[in-house]
C-alpha cells in the first residue's frame, strides 16, 4: 500500500532515521536502489519501505558487498518468485575472497618477519626474491618450468597429474623460512636452465608420448610406496616400492624386469640429470618447521634409486 504524502519523510528525515548523511541517501536514490517519490516542488519522498530498503542495503555494504551485488540481491528481493540464490552467490563470492585477502596477509606478516629476522647482510637478497613473489604466491612459473620439461605430446591427463605431484601448493599459513623456500623457488624456475636446456633425464628421453605417461603415472605410484618407508625412517631396500619403480621403467619401455635391466637402469639413472636443488625446496615449503622433511618426488627417487644400486650392486655419486 503506498503511503500517504502526509506520511512520507524528506531526505534529511530519512537519513537520520537510518544513521546515514544525506549523501549516502542520495547515492542510492539516484542509483534506483531507493524507492521515492516526488514532490510537486521537486523534492525527493520517502516511506517507510525506504527506510527498511535502506537498513538492507547498510547491512549488505557492512558485509563488504559491493553496489552491483547489492543491486543483484535487491532486484531478487523485489522479484515476487526470488529464491535467495542471489544472496547466497554474493555471500559465497565474499567469503571467497575473504579467505584471499587472509591467506594474503598470512604471506605478508611472513615475508615482514622474514626481513625482520635476516642478518643486514642477507636482506638485499632476500628484499629482492620477495619482491619477484606475488602475494599471494602463485605457482604459475613452476606449472610453466614443468611443461617444458616434461615429454612433449603427452596425454594432458598425465601431465595434470604429474603436475599436482610435483607442483607445491603454498603453505596457507607460512613461517618466514617457507616464505623464503617459495621465493627461491620461484626464482629457480623462472631462470635460466643449465646449457640452454630443461635437463630431463635420459631414461626418460627415449620413450613415447604414451610411454611417458606410463612411466609418470608409476613412478608417482612408486614415489608414494617409498614415502611411507621414509616416514618410517627406514633405509633404503628391495621390496614393493622398488618393484613399483621398475616396473614404471619396464612398462613404458616394454620390456621384461630383470637383473641385466636392473643393472643398466641402475647406471644410466645414476648419471642422468638431476634437480636436486628444486626438490630441497620443495621440501622446505611443504615441511611445518621443526618437522622431519616430509619426503618429496625427488628424495623419493633417490631413495630408490639407491635401494635399486644396492640391490645391483651399482656405485652411485656420492650426492645421490
Amino acid at each position: 500500500m503506498r503511503a500517504r504524502y502526509d506520511e512520507l519523510w524528506g531526505i534529511g528525515e530519512l537519513a537520520a532515521r537510518a544513521g546515514v548523511t544525506v549523501k549516502t541517501v542520495r547515492f542510492y536514490s539516484d542509483g534506483g536502489l531507493l524507492p521515492e517519490t516526488r514532490s510537486a516542488g521537486g523534492h525527493r519522498r520517502y516511506g517507510s519501505d525506504a527506510l527498511d530498503r535502506l537498513r538492507l542495503i547498510r547491512s549488505l555494504r557492512a558485509l563488504g558487498l559491493s553496489v552491483p551485488e547489492v543491486r543483484w540481491v535487491l532486484d531478487e528481493e523485489d522479484a515476487a518468485d526470488g529464491t535467495g540464490e542471489a544472496l547466497e552467490g554474493a555471500v559465497a563470492q565474499r567469503l571467497r575472497e575473504l579467505g584471499d585477502e587472509k591467506r594474503a596477509l598470512r604471506w605478508r606478516e611472513a615475508a615482514l618477519r622474514l626481513v625482520q629476522e635476516s642478518a643486514p647482510g642477507e636482506r638485499a637478497d632476500r628484499l629482492r626474491l620477495l619482491g619477484d613473489l606475488p602475494v599471494p604466491p602463485s605457482t604459475a612459473p613452476l606449472v610453466r618450468f614443468w611443461r617444458g620439461w616434461l615429454p612433449p605430446r603427452m596425454p594432458r591427463r598425465s601431465v595434470d597429474a604429474f603436475l599436482d605431484v610435483a607442483v607445491p601448493q603454498p603453505p596457507e599459513d607460512p613461517a618466514p623460512a617457507q616464505v623464503l623456500a617459495f621465493a627461491r623457488l620461484n626464482a629457480l624456475t623462472r631462470g635460466p636452465c643449465p646449457d640452454g636446456a630443461q635437463p630431463r633425464p635420459e631414461a626418460h628421453r627415449t620413450v613415447s608420448a604414451r610411454g611417458a605417461a606410463v612411466l609418470y603415472a608409476g613412478l608417482a605410484e612408486a614415489y608414494e610406496l617409498a614415502g611411507v618407508q621414509m616416514r618410517r625412517g627406514r633405509d633404503p631396500r628391495p621390496g614393493e616400492a622398488l618393484d613399483c619403480f621398475v616396473d614404471a621403467y619396464t612398462s613404458a619401455y616394454g620390456v621384461r624386469d630383470g637383473e641385466r635391466f636392473r643393472r643398466g637402469l641402475a647406471r644410466q639413472l645414476a648419471v642422468d640429470p638431476r634437480l636436486d636443488r628444486y626438490w630441497e625446496l620443495v621440501a622446505e615449503v611443504v615441511t611445518e618447521p621443526g618437522r622431519r622433511p616430509e619426503p618429496t618426488p625427488g628424495t623419493a627417487h633417490d631413495w630408490l634409486l639407491a635401494a635399486l644400486a644396492a640391490e645391483t650392486g651399482t656405485s652411485l655419486p656420492a650426492s645421490v
